[in-house]
């Protein structure tokens, strides 16, 4: 039985998660916290267990339990009517919040093909998800030539404030429908996929330029800002330049910059931009072996999480927290609100807060320098940073602040990277859209 927003999520035992990997008995059934409480002596409050893990679990169960873990957000927090995800949302206590984003939403549907592969609810559960999301995406959430706007109420799916129709937020929900649709093979969620798909005007949103504005409102028209420098738009670029309708011209993909910044020694090309912008559109297209006329792109992610490692290092004097096994910094919550921060060079107001998901979304980049801070997290901060969604957004164990929210787009990296480093799965799915395929050769990808 698919359940809504509020509804309380199982939170399974550390002995369920570490026994049962893989079958489908993990969550055979959609058990509700009353049921799990009565079991384990529980309150039913929501929130962490209070205890700490029974033994150290190797690399694969540890990534078992934070891709568990992160489809339990992206199940319960969902709107089971419309397949809407939160934006973000409180683990403990009541969370009232109603605000959803169409990013959650794509990091959610890629979620239901990992759980789908590795049996944590029947296919037809996931099925009918997937389905009922992109029925409401095509035929009711509002839309300005085939884009979405980046916040939806969850309930009504209308637009949120003064949300922007958001070009790379739309091709992170698409890149989540794609991947069900290469996933599932299914003739409904095919024709629902290809109508979305086919649908978005590429071309409007470059406004007339060669590079792809950020969005656009009804109010005052287009950002005044474009995807003019290298980032976490390689996705939007591909989508839109290997799109059945519309498409952009592949000339612009050499339309945006790639400078290059050195830092101890480490070259690499970037926009000094949070670690994020390295790992998103890395977490569906495999550019692993590939590289057109200016890069190697994983090589170069290779290289930006080993330059943010030793940046982490090098804040230990100001910030002793930061340790060989404790680092990583990304855009994120902070005890002043959401922030985009990291480094090099220094970008926000650092503190010495630790950013579980930067280390996460790097692990196929830097398996054992990122999945050691992991360990480490979950070893020594599992009463104070893990929850029944995996690992809070954010917390500072200098000034003891411990974030309260977990959020979608970061429990979603994490778990997409996590089965691509385990399994390859999700590139392995999502390269079989011919029109991510066409479109790097387009661009000109060529093989290593």
């Amino acid at each position: 039985m698919a359940m809504g927003p509020g509804t309380p999520p199982r939170r399974f035992t550390r002995r369920e998660l570490l026994r049962s990997f893989g079958k489908a008995a993990l969550i055979s059934s959609v058990l509700g916290g009353a049921l799990f409480d009565a079991a384990c002596g529980g309150s039913g409050s929501g929130g962490n267990t209070g205890t700490t893990p029974g033994g150290a679990p190797t690399n694969d169960q540890l990534m078992e339990t934070i891709e568990n873990a992160a489809f339990q957000f992206f199940w319960y927090q969902a709107n089971s009517a419309n397949g809407l995800i939160k934006d973000r949302a409180v683990y403990q206590g009541t969370d009232t919040s109603t605000l959803s984003s169409i990013a959650s939403t794509g990091f959610g549907l890629t979620g239901l093909c990992i759980a789908d592969s590795r049996g944590y609810l029947s296919t037809a559960q996931l099925k009918q998800r997937v389905v009922t999301t992109l029925d409401f995406l095509l035929n009711q959430a509002p839309i300005e030539n085939g884009f979405f706007y980046h916040f939806m109420n969850i309930d009504t799916g209308g637009r949120a404030g003064t949300s922007e129709v958001s070009s790379i937020d739309t091709a992170i929900l698409l890149c989540g429908i794609l991947a069900c649709r290469a996933h599932f093979q299914d003739s409904q969620i095919t024709s629902l996929a290809n109508q979305i798909y086919e649908r978005i005007n590429w071309a409007w949103m470059l406004n007339g330029g060669t590079t792809l504005s950020l969005g656009w409102t009804p109010e005052n028209g287009f950002l005044p800002y474009r995807w003019d420098t290298y980032s976490e738009a390689m996705m939007l670029y591909l989508l839109a330049i290997g799109a059945p309708d519309n498409a952009i011209p592949a000339s612009s993909w050499d339309a945006w910059s790639r400078p290059t910044y050195t830092y101890q020694g480490l070259t690499y090309i970037t926009s000094k931009a949070p670690l994020f912008t390295y790992q998103y559109s890395q977490a569906w297209i495999d550019f692993r072996n590939k590289e057109d006329a200016y890069a190697n792109y994983f090589q170069n992610s290779i290289t930006a999480t080993k330059a943010h490692k030793l940046f982490c290092l090098s804040l230990a004097s100001q910030f002793p927290d930061y340790t060989n096994n404790f680092w990583g910094i990304t855009s994120s919550d902070s005890v002043n609100g959401y922030v985009a921060w990291g480094g090099p060079p220094a970008i926000g107001p650092i503190d010495g807060t630790l950013v579980p998901c930067a280390t996460a979304g790097s692990i196929p980049f830097l398996p054992s320098d990122t999945l050691a801070v992991q360990q480490n997290l979950y070893a020594n901060y599992y009463t104070t940073a893990w929850t029944q969604y995996g690992f809070v957004d954010a917390f500072n164990p200098l000034t003891k602040w411990v974030d309260q929210y977990v959020l979608g787009i970061d429990q979603g990296i994490g778990m997409l990277m996590a089965e691509n480093y385990r399994t390859q799965f999700v590139w392995n799915t999502f390269m079989k859209n011919s029109e991510i395929t066409d479109a790097m050769s387009a661009v000109g990808f060529v093989g290593t």
